[in-house]
């Protein structure tokens, strides 16, 4: 599975490259105390989304960075994307946590 570092989402994002989506993975609390607030993105907890990958499914042609707080559950839903046909799909390396340590200091870490 591939990974994608907090600095190149953060390029990203700067360079207002809106051909991806952002998927949160986390539980809503999580979300709530914590999160990278643009505008291409979706909450969908990792345990709901076999249920409602079609609420993304119009975002197959787009690269789709799964995160949620270290990493282990978006590479989760990164392996379950990649069974159901999502081809660009990307594991935010170290979540919202390292997301808080390196770039956006402003987030706790939980």
């Amino acid at each position: 599975m591939e990974e994608i570092s907090v600095q190149s989402l953060k390029e990203k994002i700067d360079g207002d490259q809106n051909d991806f989506l952002l998927l949160d993975v986390r539980e809503p609390f999580e979300q709530y105390q914590s999160k990278i607030d643009i505008e291409n993105s979706a909450l969908i907890p990792v345990g709901e989304l076999a249920d409602r990958i079609d609420e993304i499914e119009d975002q197959k042609d787009k690269q789709i960075i799964c995160l949620c707080r270290s990493g282990g559950r978006s590479a989760q839903a990164c392996e379950l994307l990649q069974e159901e046909g999502f081809e660009n799909v990307k594991n935010l390396k170290g979540g919202i946590n390292k997301w808080a340590k390196e770039i956006d200091d402003s987030l706790p870490v939980y």
